[in-house]
């Protein structure tokens, strides 16, 4: 069983900086993808960042060159820094590790941006 619990979710400006954090149990953190997913009030949920185990990471094309996905795996975490944030950034955020049939998901933390 994995359970993944994000963090790290609050109210900033337009331009500002955030940093979301997915602490993830279970074995073999290491072997892994993970991902960051959000979804806005009433827009299906959209993948944001994803890394694999060997570190290649894949972006929305509307986060590009703003928001960064890493991963430690000597602490089982995962990161999205978010930089030059926007309102169109503002949802809720979740942390997702795929499996061979479905997905884990964490319960989710809220972004806002304000303009």
């Amino acid at each position: 069983q994995v359970q993944l619990v994000e963090s790290g979710g609050g109210l900033v400006q337009a331009g500002g900086s955030l940093r979301l954090s997915c602490a993830a149990s279970g074995r073999l953190f290491s072997r892994n993808t993970y991902g960051w997913y959000r979804q806005a009030p009433g827009k299906q949920r959209e993948m944001v960042a994803t890394i694999t185990n060997n570190f290649s990471t894949n972006y929305a094309d509307s986060v590009k060159g703003r928001f960064t996905i890493s991963r430690d795996n000597a602490k089982n975490t995962v990161t999205l820094q978010m930089n030059s944030l926007k309102p169109e950034d503002t949802g809720v955020y979740y942390c997702q590790m795929p499996t061979w049939n479905g997905a884990y998901w964490g319960q989710g933390t809220q972004v806002t941006v304000s303009s």
